[in-house]
């Protein structure tokens, strides 16, 4: 055991120091809620037993979701399968939620030709379809509404089947899923579709350029695959995706979007998960690759690789009243690409391209009702003026992708269906300067906002 521990101290420390030793970098953009009340109702259990506070998961809410999202609590219609006719085994209730963000944000300096101080009212509102659907198969589904656009779209999707083996005298759970955006089927809080920052503005400026896999793809691919667990420890999956367009034409002509994969684009995570007395961590990697001929079906292509790595862990703090948990959560993202079709559109200048990112945070969940956070983010690349190019607010003048900063908050659940978030965003460099980054003469402090949000989870 005590071998078990040093081995964890060593792991975390060699983590830390590799991690805040690279430039870093996130997409900020609002991330979509995972916590639903339709899953309360399913299980019987208050919301805290599977989230800190939401959407951020406890060991039983990665349980919960790897074992297919069905656990029950409550009487199921159910019948006996035979042979001769199939069984059943179905919710009492149809496992509907839903979801409403209000939200204000204001920048240092105001965007050019635009009032500051924005509210939205609401900024997202959101239906959930998310619930066991039979003894071994369930669901996370979304359908959205923004603001900004005025519409409702389909949002995450994660189908899975999942059930119990025995391999190498070890309980293994084995696993099948279909989802639309890659790591949303990700038991974790450090990838990037459930990880940090959980919520965002979609009013403030953002970085111009991201890694594909954190976002990039997000609603707009299909992909199938499988998953397994081992022993509790051994965590694997690999996908296939395929574009698939919301909005877009059937058969895809590829025209309008700016991604569209050849033949299939692989995705692969391996993670390993280890607890020791109040210690709980976990390390892994992640990655994916794509071949892709933007605004078109055939012609030259684009090559892009991302290799991550990634590590959560968590610290519980006994109290005498409570229990209180400290968690970290940390992802690198290293991309290599060749841009050779962008190239021929003369949207890059040259094929050859190298993108990271990084981003570090930690959150104090002080019982299941305060939650104190700090991150920080960077991105560093390959400077490239035709594809980094300049613009007011949202350009670079020199090329460079360079972005820095750091985010500090506070979450506030006084119910844990009810959230109320003030959150900080800063940044030290913006796409690739401080004074006049975009040639207009903005500076990145420019961008330093303050964002509040207040979440009914229902």
């Amino acid at each position: 055991m005590k071998g078990s521990a040093n081995t964890i101290l060593a792991i975390t420390g060699i983590a830390l120091v590799l991690g805040l030793a690279m430039s870093t970098s996130i997409f900020f953009m609002t991330k979509r809620v995972q916590a639903v009340p339709s899953y309360a109702r399913q299980t019987g259990l208050p919301c805290s037993s599977c989230h800190f506070t939401p959407p951020e998961l406890t060991p039983l809410g990665r349980l919960f979701k790897l074992n297919g999202y069905t656990m029950t609590g409550i009487k199921l219609i159910s019948a006996h399968g035979t042979s001769a006719k199939s069984g059943l085994s179905l919710l009492s209730f149809l496992p509907l939620s839903a979801q409403l963000q209000f939200s204000m944000t204001s920048t240092n300096a105001v965007q050019p030709g635009t009032q500051n101080g924005n509210v939205e009212l609401p900024q997202q509102a959101s239906l959930f379809l998310a619930g066991a659907l039979s003894t071994h198969v369930g669901s996370f589904i979304q359908v959205t509404y923004e603001g900004q656009s005025d519409h409702f779209s389909w949002d995450n999707t994660d189908v899975r089947y999942a059930n119990h083996h025995n391999i190498f005298g070890k309980d293994t759970v084995l696993g099948l899923d279909f989802n639309n955006s890659p790591t949303v089927e990700d038991l974790w809080n450090d990838t990037p579709a459930w990880g940090f920052p959980f919520v965002g503005s979609d009013v403030a400026p953002s970085p111009l350029a991201g890694t594909f896999i954190d976002g990039g793809l997000a609603q707009d691919v299909a992909g199938v695959g499988g998953y397994a667990m081992w022993d509790n420890h051994l965590y694997g999956a690999g996908f296939i995706y395929r574009s698939a367009h919301l909005g877009g034409l059937q058969p895809n002509p590829g025209i309008g979007f700016g991604t569209n994969i050849q033949g299939v684009a692989p995705y692969w995570r391996v993670a390993w998960q280890q607890t020791y007395h109040d210690n709980y961590l976990e390390v892994g990697t992640y990655g994916m690759h794509l071949a892709s001929t933007p605004n078109a079906v055939t012609g030259p292509r684009d090559y892009l690789t991302d290799v991550a790595a990634d590590l959560q862990w968590e610290r519980t703090l006994p109290w005498k009243q409570r229990n209180d948990v400290l968690t970290f959560h940390t992802t690198f993202i290293h991309e290599n690409s060749d841009l050779l079709g962008s190239l021929a559109a003369g949207a890059a200048g040259f094929g050859p391209h190298v993108l990271n990112t990084f981003q570090a945070n930690a959150i104090y969940h002080i019982a299941n009702k305060f939650a104190p956070v700090f991150g920080v983010f960077g991105t560093t690349g390959t400077t490239d003026p035709t594809l980094y190019g300049v613009a007011p607010v949202s350009g670079s003048a020199t090329g460079n992708p360079l972005s820095k900063g750091y985010i500090f908050g506070l979450s506030y659940w006084p119910v844990q269906n009810i959230g109320l978030t003030a959150q900080y965003t800063g940044y030290t460099r913006f796409n690739g300067g401080n004074l006049n980054y975009d040639g207009s003469g903005r500076k990145a402090s420019g961008n330093n906002g303050i964002y509040l949000m207040i979440w009914l989870l229902l």
